[in-house]
């Protein structure tokens, strides 16, 4: 039985990703996008940065894709 250990990072992505859902389900759409607040939602906004700063550790800089 392997056990995870999560980072700070993951831990305030697992915050922000429960927030995100949960105003999904207040505001009963499955998707952000289809949400008429998509382009000034503070919620989805922060979800947004935890994802990058999850995955670059809060070094800062950009992603290519």
């Amino acid at each position: 039985m392997s056990e995870q250990i999560l980072d700070e990072w993951q831990i305030a992505l697992k915050q922000k990703k429960s927030e995100l859902e949960s105003c999904q389900s207040a505001h009963q759409v499955k998707s952000c996008m289809s949400c008429e607040k998509l382009l000034e939602c503070e919620v989805r906004d922060s979800y947004i940065k935890a994802v990058y700063d999850s995955m670059s550790k809060g070094a800062g800089g950009g992603f290519e894709f």
